[in-house]
């Protein structure tokens, strides 16, 4: 799997509880995954974020946060209010392939969309380019919703990166509901259709809130990864 980019449809799809069933299934899979953050915003200095709530949710696993900033805005908007300089595209392409020097796969959590800015000229396709660049397999996987409106916003991700002549292995669905409309019963079959990307899993609605060992339980299940593994 080598360096395995999260990214989503929009802000608030579930990547980061994606990202955490991720780390379950690479350990069962016998990988050592690390789990990188370039770019944390919204949250104070003391106060706990996305990596915190991997942790919570799996256990103990290494981790690197790139930099936090207090506002909950895209990150170049967020530090300009701020009045601080961003990482540059070097280094934040250096922290993932240092994490990778002992870990695989390196699971990287964007920020909000894929051309959210991650620093002052560059977003996270620009970051999984460089990596790639640098001689180390990426790959992404888009989280998107489950209802109205997601193939469109899923396609135009999906399109983003793939015109980068960067690989998408799927899409999974952050948060799958209990009683499903039928707009998204008609997406587990539309998604694939119209994206040409395979739907890996759907993440049950609710699971960022199980204790440790439900969401260990249950992670396995709710994904078939097998592209994952090429």
């Amino acid at each position: 799997m080598s360096v395995l980019l999260v990214t989503g449809t929009d802000t608030g799809v579930g990547k980061t509880v994606v990202t955490a069933a991720l780390v379950v299934v690479a350990r069962a899979s016998g990988g050592s995954p690390y789990v990188v953050k370039p770019a944390q915003t919204g949250v104070s200095p003391d106060e706990p974020g996305d990596i915190d709530d991997v942790r919570r949710l799996v256990g103990d696993v290494p981790a690197t946060e790139g930099f936090r900033l207090r506002e909950p805005l895209a990150p170049d908007t967020a530090a300009r209010l701020e009045g601080v300089a961003l990482p540059t595209l070097q280094l934040q392409r250096d922290l993932i392939l240092k994490a990778h020097e002992d870990a695989d796969p390196v699971i990287v959590e964007g920020a909000g969309g894929i051309l959210v800015h991650l620093g002052d000229t560059f977003d996270l396709l620009d970051l999984a380019g460089a990596v790639q660049t640098a001689g180390t397999r990426t790959s992404f996987v888009v989280v998107a919703r489950a209802g109205l409106g997601t193939l469109n916003h899923t396609a135009l991700t999906v399109r983003a990166i793939q015109d980068r002549g960067l690989t998408v292995d799927g899409i999974v669905i952050g948060s799958w509901p209990a009683d499903p409309d039928l707009a998204a019963e008609q997406n587990l079959r539309d998604l694939p259709l119209v994206t040409g990307v395979p739907l890996l899993g759907r993440v049950p609605e609710g699971s960022g809130r199980l204790a440790q060992q439900g969401f260990l339980s249950g992670a396995p299940g709710w994904f078939s990864l097998e592209g994952l593994d090429d």
